[in-house]
Order: C-alpha cells, then sequence, then structure tokens
C-alpha cells in the first residue's frame, strides 16, 4: 500500500535513469510540463552495468533529489541469464551508489510480472513469485533498494505498472502496441489463438501522472499501475482495425492455455481518488493518429 509524507508540492528536483526508455522519456515530458527540475539519464551518459556508475552517479546526487530508477534490460533486449545478471548488476550500482550519497525520495518503477502468474485479480498483498527472469529481476531489485533505503534513511515508493502501451513504444510487444504498428504498416493483426486471454492496458502518459503525484507527495511503499479493466487482446484488435481501413485481424492454432490477469485496484484507488485513466479506445485513437 501507499502511504503520503506530505502535501502536494511541485518543488521537484528529479534524476531519472532510463532516459531513452519508454517510461522514462514519458515522465521526463510530464515532468518538464510541471515545471520541475529534471535531469534523464541514459546509457550513453550512465552506464549502469559498469562499477564506474557508481561514483558517477553519487556525484551526480544531491540530498534534495528524487531518484527514479526505470533503466532495465527489457524481456525483447534478452531473456536469458545473461540478461537477468546485468540488470542485477544495475540495481547493485544504484544502490551502492545510495550507500555513498543519500537523497530525498527513491521511486522505482518495476512490473507486475513480480507476482505469482496464478495470482488474479492481483493486489499488493498477492503472493510474489515470478516464473520468468524479468520478474525475477524486478523483485530481486525491489529487494535491493528496500534494503539499502530503510538503512540509509531513504524513503522508496516502488510501482509495479500493469501492459503499457502508447506512443513511442520501443519494445513492439504482443498487444496495442504491435497491433498499431501492423495495422499501419501491412493491414493486418496476428492475433494468438483468437486473442482471448484478458489483460490490463494502461496508457503511457497515465504511468507518468501517477509517478508524478507519487513524486509531489513524497509517498513510500507499493503501489500496482493498473486500470482495474481487463480487456481482451481481440477486443484491443477491433478497436485498431476500427481505426485503420481495411486491417484484416488473423487468429492462429492455439499453441498454450488461456490465461487472463485482472487487477484489484483498491489500493490505487484509496491513495489518488480523483485520478481517472485514458481510456482503451482514446488511448489507441492517439496511437493510430501518431503513425497516421
Amino acid at each position: 500500500m501507499l502511504t503520503h509524507s506530505r502535501p502536494p508540492s511541485d518543488d521537484v528536483g528529479l534524476v531519472v535513469l532510463g532516459a531513452r526508455g519508454f517510461v522514462a522519456r514519458a515522465l521526463t515530458t510530464h515532468a518538464s510540463a510541471q515545471g520541475w527540475r529534471v535531469r534523464a539519464l541514459g546509457s550513453d551518459e550512465l552506464d549502469l552495468t559498469s562499477a564506474a556508475s557508481v561514483d558517477v552517479l553519487a556525484g551526480l546526487l544531491t540530498p534534495a533529489d528524487v531518484l527514479v530508477f526505470v533503466s532495465a534490460l527489457t524481456p525483447d533486449r534478452g531473456k536469458d541469464i545473461a540478461t537477468l545478471m546485468r540488470n542485477l548488476t544495475m540495481g547493485q550500482h544504484v544502490c551502492a551508489a545510495l550507500e555513498n550519497q543519500t537523497c530525498a525520495h527513491v521511486v522505482n518503477i518495476g512490473s507486475d510480472a513480480v507476482y505469482d502468474d496464478r495470482a488474479n485479480p492481483v493486489r499488493e498483498t498477492s503472493p510474489e513469485g515470478s516464473g520468468s527472469f524479468h520478474g525475477v529481476m524486478h523483485f530481486t531489485r525491489e529487494q535491493m533498494l528496500i534494503d539499502t533505503c530503510r538503512r540509509r534513511g531513504i524513503p522508496l515508493a516502488r510501482l509495479r505498472p500493469s501492459l503499457l502501451f502508447g506512443p513511442g513504444d520501443t519494445h513492439n510487444g504482443y498487444g496495442p502496441n504491435r497491433f498499431v504498428r501492423t495495422a499501419a504498416a501491412e493491414r493486418r493483426i496476428a492475433l494468438f489463438g483468437g486473442g482471448e486471454e484478458r489483460r490490463d492496458h494502461v496508457f503511457i502518459e497515465d504511468v507518468a501522472r501517477l509517478t508524478g503525484e507519487v513524486v509531489r507527495r513524497r509517498s513510500t511503499g507499493v503501489l500496482n499501475i493498473a486500470t482495474g479493466e481487463s480487456h481482451s487482446f481481440r477486443e484491443v484488435a477491433d478497436l485498431v482495425a476500427a481505426r485503420v481501413p481495411g486491417v484484416t485481424i488473423e487468429p492462429s492454432a492455439r499453441a498454450n492455455p488461456i490465461t487472463h490477469r485482472h487487477f484489484d485496484v483498491t489500493a490505487l484507488i484509496t491513495a489518488f481518488p480523483g485520478f481517472r485513466f485514458v481510456p482503451l479506445a482514446e488511448g489507441l485513437a492517439r496511437m493510430v493518429e501518431s503513425i497516421a
């Protein structure tokens, strides 16, 4: 659950790790629009897999900064042990920097992949224990930060978004991002089976806005970022096809069992009762417009 430690404030200085990533770019855009002081660091400026990054990051941080850790090698970059270890090394180096230089607040943006695949609906109290290296990585990095921030007295928020979509996606994962691209380029959308699986799709700008609210309130604890509404991939495909003329939707023979993921968003509503998500149809329309 999430606890706010102060009223909302826009006197914010952000250091964002992972500048070229999907989430970091959206967050940087949002923060800049609020007039916050923002420094976004990519791997060209700060290679977190290198031990040299420890001193560099410690030298950049000040006690007044909010550090947002969203840098990671995503599954499209690799799903093997080597990728797992590189991601854990990044977490190790961030924690080592925090040992040398404290800051005002740390916000880790991870993934709902930390939860046991059988958790349904998913809550912040659901059992953790992913069957993927991606989930193991995010869970382990959270534990690293919990330990470091506790000992250093740094407030820590852990955000766990569901499936993200929107303009500027860098991963082309199955679902809205891939459907919009293939619809525009090939006039086709390929489904796994009949697209029966249901997932909770979150528009990228909503992740940036919610992260911003966590930063403004210096919130601590854990929060899932999900809309509370799960849609089938077939529904997503139909919505995209309605926006792109001449698109064919192509089901396939099913290779894996049908699985669904739903979220109980009571904790999010309690933390941010006035927050409203961009509806799926609106978000998809904006994606289609962005590549038209």
